[in-house]
């Protein structure tokens, strides 16, 4: 791997979005989707995959001698649930072929705090998922004053802080009634964590998987690479999971249309990976599957400005991961908050009680796991909700209402930094969302029966497919309901990200999402009848691939969604507008006659769109303008190379206001670098003091320059 230098951003930009892998199996312009799912897409576990040990298959009988868990009364079962998972992972080593299991007894069982499943190789067991069938197990899930949050504002978990540095975004994406995730904690917070209070001792469970704990990328690594160098492997072993953030940097953000004041230092590119081989002396590790976006050492290695004027390092994270644990066959509820009942929240786009927000079943740091035929009513926030997972399966669940589905991201069938998943054959009714977001990919989410929208909720989700759903969304799905006033948005079965609206928190969705034979309805009005959301939801032979391109007929990279060459800043309100021609950001060239695209033959057809700016791509020779003397120069579109006048002013026709406003400092390769400031004609201005520049809240329609003397930039202005 050869690390990029910074004149080649360019080039670079080029690569980060338009290398594409594609299967040999399939041969065609489309992710390899067949491994989605539990096992990469074994199938679920059937009877033959347990145990014969019978000590590991605790029985309701047994749950209730040896570990106190009694159905139908009033006593608390939280302490009994936990003891028999703890036994299970203190005394059953198990496989994917030896699994162990609890069966919980019929009736109604209470819990009053987190379970944590951190057993591996588990899988927790109902009699059945009817709340009215007194066969069937019922867990009431009432969160006691420790597990419950104290002290948030609505809707904020790090308002929550611990000893030193501990907050409570540490325990993101929240609590739950159960929780798959490591408990381990890092030989840094061992002190902390025992001195801790209840309610504080879980920020530090898991902590040896924090991202800051963990290596340091030391070398570039491409889109399609497999190998990682890191400056230390120690620890790192062949087959086990490994998590690679790679660094946000300005460049990144420029692409997407990111307000600077929206711009952080993180990894919204990240994904889990199985280790295949660990070269100490090399301090390399090789990944099970190619990188689907590059990987560079910090926020200033492609090139760009240091974010924030921060060097921030991309990592990796030897990770300690819970394996093959799964729930069946039960039904979940959390309380109702005082004075309230599920109709007060239906429709309900508020949190109605933000510090009782606690989520149903939490999947964090864990890989094929399953959620099958559960039941979960109310929840506190999402019934279901991952945060770095993979190769997981949700079939078969019926997830319907929240009492928090505000402010804060609450209420969702959140699938978050979830890959190679699959959600097939649910039923979502009074959610907010069923959302992919903060880098999603390869997941499968198909078969589904829901009210709420398909939700692309940012954070360059990407290579995902939703396919074989049906959505009917009613007019009062909305995000200002109770308080709507008339002309206030109502939700459309798709929601997209631009990076301007995502920005606020994450970035925009990234490529090649798919839809295909989806039959999505909206009721635009009260009362009035569902119609078909054309023409992604009219379950046609097409296919549509938002965030890609027709530079050629089947598409090759990222393109933001866009209207005139100017990317969308919102969603809301242009749901219904084209973006399937002029290469404004749906591919739908291609078709197929597949019930499913998992594996199918596609044909793709049509001209290639023209474009006059490909997004991103080094444009050809500068543009020569003319040198009138104290004349401004007139910018059109596109990325323009400007010879400064003696004015050095550049009009814009198309005006300023409400666009962004991009600086080359040279692009002639003169090596005369323009340094200095350029402003409108109302005081707004912006400092260019590298390569690269940008800014917005220009107004007017004039650029003046004011440097060193150096005549040649390039303009952008969109």
């Amino acid at each position: 791997m050869t690390p990029f230098k910074k004149a080649n951003v360019f080039a670079l930009s080029s690569l980060i979005l338009s290398l594409h892998v594609f299967t040999s199996a399939q041969a065609q312009p489309l992710p390899d989707w067949s491994k989605a799912g539990y096992l990469e897409g074994a199938g679920l576990p059937s009877e033959s995959n347990f145990t014969n040990n019978d000590s590991c298959l605790i029985t309701p009988d047994e749950l209730q001698t040896e570990f106190g868990v009694y159905s139908n009364d009033t006593y608390d079962d939280s302490v009994g649930i936990q003891s028999a998972i703890d036994y299970v992972k203190a005394n059953c080593n198990g496989n994917y072929n030896n699994l162990s299991r609890i069966t919980l007894p019929a009736g109604e069982l209470r819990i009053d705090r987190q379970i944590g499943v951190d057993a591996s190789f588990l899988v927790i067991r109902g009699q059945g998922n009817s709340p009215s069938n007194a066969t069937s197990t019922q867990i009431v899930f009432d969160p006691n004053e420790d597990t419950r949050y104290d002290g948030i504002s609505d809707f904020n978990l790090n308002d929550m802080t611990g000893e030193g540095t501990a907050k409570g975004g540490w325990i993101w994406p929240g609590r739950g009634a159960f929780r798959v995730q490591s408990r381990a904690v890092h030989a840094s917070y061992a002190s902390s964590y025992g001195s801790a209070p209840a309610n504080r001792r879980d920020f530090f469970e898991g902590s040896v998987n924090f991202h800051w704990k963990n290596e340091n990328i030391t070398a570039n690594a491409s889109m399609g690479d497999s190998e990682i160098r890191l400056n230390n492997v120690n620890g790192y072993t062949v087959g086990s999971y490994v998590w690679v953030g790679s660094a946000n940097s300005n460049n990144f953000y420029d692409l997407q249309g990111v307000l600077d004041q929206d711009r952080i230092n993180g990894h919204m590119r990240q994904q889990m990976f199985k280790i295949v081989s660990v070269d100490s002396g090399a301090k390399r590790i090789v990944l099970d599957k190619p990188l689907e976006f590059p990987v560079f050492t910090n926020n200033s290695a492609d090139g760009s400005p240091a974010l924030k004027g921060t060097n921030y390092r991309s990592r990796a994270a030897n990770l300690d991961v819970v394996k093959g644990v799964g729930f069946e066959n039960f039904y979940l509820t959390q309380v109702a908050p005082p004075g309230f009942n599920p109709a007060d929240a239906k429709n309900n786009y508020n949190n109605i009680d933000h510090e009782g927000a606690l989520h149903g079943l939490v999947f964090k740091w864990a890989v094929n796991g399953f959620v099958r035929n559960v039941s979960v009513f109310m929840s506190g926030s999402h019934p279901i909700v991952t945060e770095m997972a993979k190769n997981m399966q949700f079939e078969n669940n019926r997830l319907e209402g929240s009492w928090n589905k505000g402010k804060g991201g609450n209420g969702y069938f959140r699938n978050s930094k979830l890959w190679d998943s699959l959600v097939r054959n649910n039923t979502l009714r009074d959610l907010r969302h069923l959302t992919l977001q903060w880098s999603a990919s390869g997941n499968v989410v198909s078969g589904n029966d829901i009210d709420a929208d398909l939700n692309l909720h940012g954070g360059w989700e990407r290579f995902n497919l939703i396919e074989n759903n049906t959505v009917n969304v009613p007019f009062e799905h909305r995000d200002c309901s109770p308080d709507c006033a008339v002309g206030d948005e109502t939700w459309y079965p798709i929601w997209y990200a631009p990076g301007e609206h995502a920005g606020g928190w994450s970035g925009a969705s990234g490529p090649q999402n798919v839809f295909y034979k989806n039959t999505l309805k909206k009721q635009s009005a009260p009362d009035g009848p569902f119609v078909d959301f054309s023409p992604y939801g009219t379950n046609s032979d097409t296919i549509y691939m938002f965030a890609w391109d027709t530079l050629s007929p089947a598409g090759s990279q990222w393109r933001h969604l866009r209207q005139s060459d100017s990317l969308i800043p919102f969603w809301t309100g242009r749901e219904l507008l084209d973006y399937t021609t002029s290469n404004q950001g749906i591919n739908a060239n291609c078709r197929s006659s597949a019930s499913s695209l998992v594996g199918a033959t596609i044909s793709c057809r049509g001209e290639t769109d023209p474009i006059d700016d490909p997004d991103p791509i080094d444009d050809p020779d500068p543009i020569d303008d003319p040198d009138i003397p104290g004349a401004c120069i007139a910018y059109s579109s596109g990325r323009q190379d400007i010879q400064l006048t003696g004015a050095n002013c550049v009009s814009v026709p198309s005006g300023l206001d409400g666009r962004r406003v991009q600086i080359w400092n040279n692009k002639s390769g003169d090596g005369c670098g323009f340094k200095g400031t350029v402003s409108d004609n109302a005081g707004g201005s912006f400092a260019i003091t590298n390569t690269y520049a940008s800014g917005s809240g220009l107004v007017g329609s004039q650029l003046s320059f004011t440097g060193n003397g150096c005549t040649k930039v390039r303009v952008r202005v969109y």
